[in-house]
């Protein structure tokens, strides 16, 4: 029996997301969520997609991330797609962190768990729970490939000149400070699908990605490659997000420090918890911030014209990095669904080739699509993120051909 499904895990430091694919044909057979993971209201969110049956959820302590993933197994087992299938060739893990070594999939080994270890300092937040995830996982399949595909990969082939921040080079070396990048998976799999949108191959097609959710990034991709992103040695940098500053002059600290009496371990809350949209106007959900701009509401309408600021000054930027733009792109959730965003960034960039139909700009839901003008110079689109997807396929091309 042929081997053509990949179990996908993104394990957080609370919560587990699953998908399982079949390859053969890039359907999904199944996908589901363990979050609040050592609380007594743990809940396990369970679809049976390929079963085409309603989504099971039930609720109660689930102590740690090995109980999480045998509550993920049984849910599985109970549609007949139990991880001891021989049908299951391999399970792709989602690991934020990368650094410079992992630049592209990778087999997991120990060598590599110690690597990944070995970034927690730059990733605390997120490589801890990775690992926890993938030792789970190889604890209950010890016998199948496990595989780390890294937010940091897509955004590894960005030139020196874009990668490097200009502090001494040897204090920067000594500790791993430049430029990373993260949401690589969905700045991949939005720039190859909007070559495809545009009847194009990847490498004949320049793209500004704006990966626009609670977290969010731009990235300038040349024929395929990134040679720019907003977000740096960790998330924090660039664009306005939900609870996240973005770019700041980094004497901000040492005067909050100072000034203010704050720790760095309250500065590190206040830059990444309570600021960005959540910060400027106390809400950092885009439908909320725009419903009480309607209402007349000052502070929210200020919050919304930062963000907007902000991100035109990156799809600005990215232009002149870029030299050519054949397509910006929209993705992630409030890319995908907020029109007022899409119109507002590229409002007054005509000069560049850039303006969206109201029309189509209107349309909600579907797969990728152009918003913008008939006949536009740079096509604008919306096209939806898949980073399930993508590490599946990512997954699979590593050890399918073994199967």
């Amino acid at each position: 029996m042929s081997s053509t499904r990949v179990l996908v895990l993104n394990s957080g430091s609370s919560s587990v997301k699953y998908q399982l694919l079949d390859m053969r044909d890039s359907s999904r057979l199944a996908s589901g969520l363990v979050e609040r993971i050592g609380e007594r209201t743990s809940l396990v969110r369970h679809t049976p997609l390929a079963a085409g049956g309603g989504t099971r959820e039930r609720t109660g302590p689930v102590a740690g991330h090995d109980a999480a993933l045998k509550a993920m197994a049984e849910e599985l087992a109970a549609d007949g797609l139990g991880l001891d299938s021989p049908e299951l060739a391999a399970i792709g893990h989602r690991v934020v962190h990368g650094g410079k070594r992992f630049t592209e999939p990778t087999v997991i080994d120990d060598r590599v768990l110690a690597e990944i270890e070995r970034l927690i300092p730059v990733a605390p937040l997120h490589n801890p729970a990775n690992l926890t995830g993938i030792r789970t996982a190889m604890a209950l399949r010890p016998d199948l490939p496990q595989v780390a595909v890294f937010d940091t990969a897509f955004h590894t082939t960005m030139p020196e000149s874009a990668a490097r921040y200009a502090i001494d080079v040897e204090t920067a070396d000594a500790h791993r400070v430049r430029r990373y990048g993260f949401h690589g998976t969905s700045h991949a799999y939005v720039s190859r699908a909007t070559a495809e949108l545009l009847g194009k191959a990847p490498e004949e097609v320049n793209v500004i990605v704006l990966h626009l959710g609670n977290g969010a990034s731009a990235s300038a991709v040349r024929g395929g490659r990134c040679v720019d992103t907003s977000m740096g040695l960790t998330p924090l940098e660039g664009l306005v997000m939900g609870t996240r500053s973005g770019d700041m002059d980094p004497a901000v600290i040492f005067h909050l420090m100072r000034v203010g009496g704050m720790s760095a371990d309250e500065i590190d809350t206040l830059l990444n918890k309570k600021s960005g949209l959540v910060g400027l106007c106390g809400d950092n959900d885009m439908r909320e911030i725009r419903r009480r701009i309607d209402e007349g509401d000052e502070r929210a309408e200020l919050a919304f014209d930062i963000y907007i600021h902000r991100l035109k000054k990156y799809i600005g930027a990215y232009y002149a990095v870029l030299g050519r733009v054949d397509a910006v792109a929209f993705t992630a959730g409030v890319g995908e669904n907020a029109a007022p965003v899409r119109e507002a960034a590229v409002a007054g960039l005509e000069g560049l080739g850039l303006a969206v139909d109201g029309g189509r700009n209107a349309v909600r839901g579907g797969g990728p699509r152009l918003i913008s003008p008939e006949g536009a110079r740079v096509a604008v689109a919306v096209v939806p993120t898949d980073e399930e997807m993508e590490i599946a396929q990512q997954t699979y091309a590593l050890v399918g051909k073994n199967n």
